[in-house]
């Protein structure tokens, strides 16, 4: 005689053997499952999985992720042993609060998805959410894929009204899936996920029925689908833009990207509690034994120098000084990433530019006086000014790459040439530039003098090929493509 019972899953109700219950429990147990049994508790967990990646935190830790439409979290399966993931956010939608964009033109955030992590071993060597096997970093990478300012833009005080349903006119997914070709062993994503802030007007065709706002419906189209090839390709670095602050997409932030415990009041939910939400320490990840990337939160930088009272100000200061503790160990080279070009340009109409950003510069001057970056950095990476730039100094300042160009509306182009004597901030003399502002991406290849920096087409045509030595770069001009 065989008796039975009912199972629940989800909402329905599934009647099953005793015997074969107890053979799943069994199998969650982390006994041995009988393929079939593995087959099913995959397809278990494959139901309502969103997405699922893998990111480095703080001194190199992995942390696989999944975003699941339900109330509890998927197992992992970590080198043949299944574990339960943590909750990091349930599902909640989050009060009006107020937002970059007027109120009549700002919504709730929905958020109608979980959000789980698993804090992987050093040493695991493979790792699985249902079906989908999760990329594991590698302790040398070789290859790393560097991009910013990804999603589409729909800004209403902008009247910026990007065709996001155009993949030449906003080509992330492009990007993704010809950098995933590339195999590389990490991505390195310098901020600006989020761009789809406002609802497109009727009269506009490109992004008809897109969705708006913060919550998940725009995190889901800007980021993890068209996204969804490289971030099942390498782990990610991940670094906060300014469009993740608090007033922006800041709650769609913590609960899917922020590599730090999860609290409620670094949430971004309520406004009172900003001044802790819109600033993170920074934190190092090593590439290998003589390289590390620091990650450096600059999301709420303005644009104009800041008073050494003002609260920001003291705010920043005291992450440079941590940076700093950072970079000072012996023997590593650090490159240095946040998101606002500090050593760069961004071009502004009639062929001028503005240089680096001055509420950064206005702190570094107080470390670190002459140099801006502490000792030890001989690379500086940014994104938010979206062009590609490729600058070396003959001034002692580390060689700066910006690399914005990932997918939202392109900046004007440089003038060329470049004015005379054009400096990002006093002091640092530009000894050569290389500048474009096509739809694309970078790569930086391990050799066995340090690193190459490549600059790609959205399609993969190679633009340009920067050597580094030291904090010295220098670049090839064969194939380097400037609009029209």
């Amino acid at each position: 005689m065989i008796t039975f019972a009912t199972l629940r899953s989800g909402r329905r109700c599934i009647q099953l053997p005793v015997a074969a219950i107890f053979a799943l429990l069994a199998c969650a147990a982390m006994l041995a499952c009988p393929r079939g049994m593995a087959q099913n508790r995959d397809a278990a967990n494959d139901a309502g999985l969103k997405a699922a990646w893998v990111e480095l935190g703080a001194d190199s830790q992995a942390i696989a992720r999944a975003i699941v439409a339900a109330d509890t979290c998927p197992a992992i399966r970590v080198d043949g042993t299944v574990q339960a993931m943590a909750l990091r956010s349930g599902p909640s939608t989050s009060a009006l609060r107020p937002t970059a964009s007027a109120p009549e033109d700002s919504k709730p955030s929905a958020f109608p998805v979980a959000s789980c992590e698993y804090k992987l071993p050093a040493k695991a060597t493979a790792a699985s959410i249902g079906s989908r096997r999760l990329p594991l970093p590698k302790a040398s990478p070789q290859r790393i894929v560097i991009l910013a300012d990804t999603g589409c833009r729909m800004k209403r005080a902008d009247n910026a009204w990007q065709a996001c349903s155009d993949s030449d006119a906003w080509p992330l997914a492009t990007i993704a899936e010809t950098a995933a070709a590339m195999q590389p062993d990490l991505v390195l994503h310098i901020g600006d996920y989020h761009y789809r802030e406002n609802a497109c007007p009727p009269d506009i065709g490109g992004c008809q029925g897109s969705p708006w706002g913060y919550g998940w419906d725009v995190w889901e189209a800007d980021l993890f689908t068209p996204a969804a090839a490289l971030l099942a390709a390498a782990p990610w670095i991940v670094v906060r833009g300014n469009h993740e602050e608090c007033g922006r997409a800041g709650q769609g932030w913590f609960r899917f990207l922020d590599t730090q415990d999860y609290d409620s009041k670094r949430s971004c939910d309520d406004p009172a509690n900003d001044g802790l939400g819109n600033f993170s320490d920074p934190y190092a990840v090593a590439l290998g034994s003589d390289t590390q990337i620091i990650v450096f939160d600059s999301s709420k930088a303005g644009r104009s120098a800041l008073a050494a009272t003002d609260p920001q100000f003291k705010k920043y200061q005291a992450q440079f000084l941590k940076a700093t503790q950072l970079a000072a160990r012996p023997g590593i080279n650090s490159i240095f990433t946040d998101h606002h070009p500090i050593l760069a340009f961004a071009p502004l109409a009639g062929s001028v530019l503005a240089p680096g950003n001055q509420a950064l510069l206005s702190v570094m001057q107080t470390v670190t006086p002459t140099a801006y970056y502490p000792a030890g950095v001989t690379t500086a990476l940014h994104g938010h000014v979206h062009d590609f730039q490729a600058i070396s100094f003959t001034s002692d300042h580390p060689a700066t790459f910006v690399s914005g160009n990932g997918g939202d509306n392109l900046d004007l182009n440089f003038p060329d040439p470049m004015p005379d004597h054009a400096s990002p901030a006093p002091g640092a003399l530009i000894d050569s530039i290389s500048h474009t502002s096509s739809f694309g991406f970078m790569v930086m290849d391990r050799q066995s003098s340090g690193w190459a920096y490549k600059a790609y087409t959205s399609k993969g045509a190679l633009m340009t090929t920067c050597l580094q030595k030291g904090s010295k770069i220098s670049c090839d001009k064969t194939g380097f493509l400037l609009p029209d």
